[in-house]
């Protein structure tokens, strides 16, 4: 039993077996972090992801490895700093007034809160990809748009209850006096934030008028896009070139907004340029076959019109007037470029070809 007497002895008002036990839960609890925490991601997994299934549980440990590290991390130095305490040397003040143990109290209690609501936030981050993965696979477009809208919400409320949390528990404050304190603070800071209430209820606007929904491509002024997400504060639209465009909400509710997608055909009109030197009957067989093209074409409509209209300044101008029984905007392209091709061969199958700018001068010989 001598052997173990150096156990009692004290060292900063702390016995050398409560440093030992401290170093033993430090190293014990870091070999355990792995399996508890992989126990835990099990168990959230369970109630925000399919028990049946573990599709996207990759996923969703990789959203969940870091706030769930941390808290335990915190957990177990709570646990460890436990076997000691402060010298009373030190004149340290009681953890209920202010000094380094209120701090080091109140530190803790934050830093404990944050990694539980990250937790809460990285599982709801989760449960919005299931869903929105599993809206993709159906028809209707309205929980393509709604989901994400709802899951937005979800966050922003888990952050306010975080906030209110932390007031009330943290820096024990009455939350109800608190709020109503800030009444007359808060016309000051809707005033501040009236472009971001303007946002936010054209998002409410956009969900109950459905102007245009999320896979829908439309105008919004010189800019044309397919509408990617609908948020809080602003749409995100994806460009044919495929750059980014982000609008905002109250923009896309007061502005002239077209949209595409309800289209139910695109309408094409252009004008192809035949040299001058083409002959009444050759024009006549062009605008005769290129007429048969568009009306038997399997992406066009029987409205579709080809004139001989205007005598050009360098051409004689031929009207090419379909349209096309899509409102997509790939098979419209696809549809154009098959019909121009075909206009080419049309054009040099009946000996003529394509005008270009030009300017005939005559000189007149005079006898002097």
């Amino acid at each position: 039993m001598d052997n173990l007497d150096f156990l009692n002895i004290v060292f900063l008002e702390n016995e050398v077996k409560d440093y030992l036990i401290f170093v033993f839960i430090l190293l014990f609890g870091y070999l355990l972090i792995s399996p508890i925490s992989s126990f835990l991601r099990k168990i959230i997994f369970r109630i925000v992801g399919n028990k049946n299934h573990l599709d996207g549980k990759a996923e969703f440990d990789s959203l969940l490895k870091k706030p769930l590290y941390y808290f335990l991390i915190l957990l177990i130095f709570y646990f460890a700093f436990n076997t000691l305490s402060f010298p009373e040397s030190f004149g340290l003040a009681d953890s209920s007034e202010f000094g380094v143990k209120m701090i080091l109290s109140k530190a803790f209690s934050l830093l404990l809160i944050f990694t539980i609501f990250w937790t809460i936030l990285q599982s709801v981050e989760y449960l919005g990809a299931r869903l929105k993965f599993r809206a993709e696979q159906t028809e209707s477009k309205v929980d393509d748009q709604l989901i994400p809208f709802a899951i937005e919400i979800v966050k922003v409320l888990v952050v306010i209850f975080a906030v209110v949390f932390i007031l009330a528990n943290v820096f024990n404050q009455n939350v109800t006096a608190l709020a109503a304190g800030l009444g007359v603070g808060g016309v000051a800071v809707a005033l501040a934030s009236k472009e971001s209430l303007e946002n936010l209820l054209g998002s409410f606007t956009i969900f109950l008028d459905k102007p245009f929904q999320v896979g829908d491509v439309i105008t919004l002024g010189s800019t044309t896009g397919l509408v990617e997400k609908v948020g809080f504060r602003s749409t995100r639209l994806r460009t044919f070139d495929k750059s980014i465009v982000t609008v905002p909400n109250k923009n896309l509710v007061n502005a002239e907004l077209d949209n595409l997608g309800l289209r139910p055909v695109r309408r094409v009109k252009t004008n192809i340029g035949l040299i001058y030197s083409t002959s009444v009957e050759q024009i006549k067989n062009i605008v005769n076959d290129i007429q048969n093209l568009i009306d038997d074409h399997k992406q066009t409509t029987q409205d579709g019109k080809v004139r001989f209209l205007n005598f050009g300044d360098s051409s004689l101008d031929v009207m090419v007037l379909y349209f096309v029984n899509s409102p997509d905007w790939n098979i419209l392209v696809d549809t154009q470029q098959e019909i121009n091709l075909k206009i080419i061969e049309i054009v040099k199958k009946h000996q003529s070809d394509f005008a270009y700018p030009t300017t005939s001068v005559f000189l007149e010989n005079q006898k002097s």
